[in-house]
Formats: C-alpha cells, sequence, structure tokens
C-alpha cells in the first residue's frame, strides 16, 4: 500500500511542478515577494494542495474513472459541469503546448540550441511514453520527483551555507512590486487554484487507475506534502538571495549555475524532465477525454494531438503563459469550490450522485 501510494504521491508532484514551480519564477512571484509572510503562505499551500489531492484521487478511484468529466460532472453539478469540462478540456491541450514551447526555451538558454529542436524532443518524447499503458505513464511520471528533491535540497543548502545576515534581515523584508497578487493569501489561493486546474484532470485519472480508496488519498496527502515542502526549500532559498532573486528570469537555475555550470546543467535537466512529466500527464488526460483510453483509436489520438500541440508551441513560451494563465487560475476557484463542498455533501453513496448528475 506504502509503495503505491509513494508512487502516486510522486506522479501527483511530477505533474504539477512542470507546469507550476520548478523553475522557481512562480513561487518568487506568488510567495516570496512577500517577504517573511510567504512562510506563512506556503503553509497554506501545503494544507490545500493535500486536501485537494486525496479528494479528486479518492473520488477518482471510488468511482473508477476513466475520464476526468464523470468527476467535474460530480463536483461541479451538470449544468456548471458542462462549461467547466469545456475550459478543463481546452487548458489541457493549452498547458501542454506550454511545456513544449517551455522546453525550446530551455534547450536555448541553457544549451544554446534552436528552440525549435528542444519542442520536437519534448514532442516525440511526449507521444512515445503515451504508447504504453497508464501504469507504465504513472511510473515514467514520478520517476524524476526524487531527483528534483534532491536537487532543490542541495540549491537550498548552499543558500544557507552561503547567507551571511542573520534571521532578523528576513524578517524585515517586506512585499514587493514583483507579486502576482495583492495579498500573499490572494496569492497562496490563486498558486493553488492554477495548478489544481492544470493538473485536478490526470489526478482523477489516477485516482481511477487505483482500485484502493484509501491507497488513493494517501498518495494525495503525500503528494500535498510533498509539493509544500519543495515549496518551502524554494521559497526559503530565494529568501535568502532575495535581491538576485528579484531579478533572475529563472531564479532556480540562476542560483544551481553560481554553485557550479554543472550543477546548473543538472538542474536544468531535472527541470526539462519535470517538464516532460507534466506534457506527459496534459496530453493523456486531454486524448483520454476525447476517446476511451482503452480503445484502439486512443494511441493515433494522442499522436495527433502531440503534433497539434507542438505546431501550437510556434505561438511563443511567454505569450502563451501570459495568456492562459491567468485564465486557469481563476477556472481553478471553481474547481476548489466544488471539491469542498462535495467534501461536505457526499455523504451518501457517490454512485448514486452521479446517476442524478448524468
Amino acid at each position: 500500500m506504502m509503495r503505491k501510494a509513494f508512487q502516486i504521491a510522486g506522479a501527483y508532484i511530477g505533474v504539477i511542478v512542470g507546469a507550476g514551480f520548478a523553475s522557481g519564477q512562480e513561487i518568487l512571484q506568488f510567495f516570496t515577494s512577500f517577504g517573511w509572510l510567504s512562510i506563512v503562505g506556503t503553509c497554506l499551500a501545503t494544507v490545500l494542495f493535500a486536501f485537494l489531492g486525496m479528494q479528486l484521487l479518492q473520488i477518482g478511484s471510488r468511482i473508477q474513472t476513466d475520464s476526468h468529466k464523470n468527476v467535474i460532472y460530480l463536483i461541479c453539478g451538470k449544468w456548471v459541469g458542462v462549461f467547466v469540462d469545456g475550459l478543463i478540456t481546452f487548458f489541457l491541450f493549452g498547458v501542454a503546448a506550454v511545456m513544449i514551447a517551455g522546453s525550446g526555451s530551455i534547450f536555448e538558454q541553457q544549451f544554446g540550441i534552436a528552440p525549435l529542436y528542444g519542442s520536437m524532443v519534448m514532442t516525440v518524447l511526449t507521444a512515445v511514453t503515451l504508447c504504453f499503458n497508464f501504469q507504465k505513464v504513472i511510473s515514467a511520471i514520478s520517476f524524476m520527483t526524487p531527483f528534483l528533491f534532491f536537487m532543490i535540497f542541495i540549491v537550498f543548502m548552499y543558500s544557507v551555507v552561503q547567507y551571511e545576515g542573520n534571521l532578523s534581515d528576513i524578517l524585515q523584508l517586506r512585499k514587493t512590486e514583483n507579486t502576482a497578487a495583492s495579498h500573499w493569501l490572494i496569492g497562496a489561493i490563486l498558486y493553488v487554484s492554477y495548478n489544481i486546474a492544470a493538473g485536478g484532470a490526470i489526478l482523477t485519472l489516477m485516482g481511477g487507475a487505483e482500485k484502493s480508496e484509501k491507497t488513493a488519498g494517501l498518495g494525495g496527502i503525500l503528494g500535498g506534502i510533498g509539493l509544500g515542502l519543495l515549496i518551502l526549500f524554494i521559497n526559503l532559498t530565494m529568501l535568502l538571495d532575495f535581491e538576485a532573486s528579484q531579478q533572475a528570469a529563472m531564479p532556480i537555475v540562476h542560483i544551481a549555475n553560481e554553485i557550479s555550470p554543472i550543477t546548473g546543467y543538472f538542474m536544468s535537466f531535472v527541470l526539462l524532465a519535470m517538464i516532460y512529466n507534466t506534457s506527459v500527464g496534459m496530453i493523456y488526460a486531454f486524448a483520454a477525454r476525447i476517446v476511451p483510453a482503452s480503445g484502439k483509436s486512443f494511441t493515433p489520438t494522442v499522436i495527433v494531438s502531440t503534433l497539434v500541440a507542438f505546431l501550437a508551441s510556434f505561438v511563443g513560451f511567454v505569450k502563451l503563459v501570459g495568456t492562459l494563465y491567468p485564465i486557469v487560475g481563476y477556472l481553478g476557484l471553481i474547481l476548489i469550490i466544488g471539491v469542498i463542498v462535495a467534501w461536505f455533501k457526499f455523504k451518501k453513496p457517490l454512485q448514486s450522485r452521479i446517476e442524478i448528475s448524468s
């Protein structure tokens, strides 16, 4: 049970971090830029990630879903569910395009390779991985998570050792202009909201692939705690190097390069792996919504979807992020409210509610 729960937790983290915070820029804007209050925001985000992950995975497991549609309709009801389902399906594809574009940007920035080739590599890897069964997909997604923890911890310890100030200096840090929200509380909630909107669909599918509801729920809790620890390490790292973090486009890679160029390259590879995880998760959930994952048409749908996402990535990484991410964040608020309401309402067997909402 624990082994499977940790695998689910690793996949949960792997899906979220590629789109959510592996570069450090997202953590900077939603947390670190609020100074020491960002630590409080980190604690709130950890609780939300653990609770929401547990709920989505458990519901997916309980109804053995093979598409996020069933869970969305269950949580949001028939009429709102149609709207949320349509938007989530569209954004699954959109986030996949963002990931493919992002891989091209990393290849260009860190390795001096034309972004076209980086995007092509990510496209091929995504399509090939999705030709395997879903359990192997989960294993692939969770595989790199320990390496991410290892690299983030190294960067964090380096920042601790190099820090020449004291605790009072951190406590005196105040909110800067480089924030994604007007208040640390709103920032923490919107951050979780965006990530759940982007990763919620694949979470329901991971739950549907697990027969034990208890194991699925435990995986969600462990995954949420793991995400919280990653946010905490990244946030503290940037608080310890506050000025430099405010000026860097990719703060974590920047600090990793300060340790040594080799560390910077390793961090870039891990970041690419996290983007790969998210790309695989998004395309799988998108294709599973269009056709049955167990059907003969699934593999062709995956290949076509990945190729179209590759073409969409030519819009550009920065433009895609600036357009899609804010909308995804507000969509996530609907999901969060729906999940919380569902937690209070689902006291009787879920099957009867599925019949009502169908």
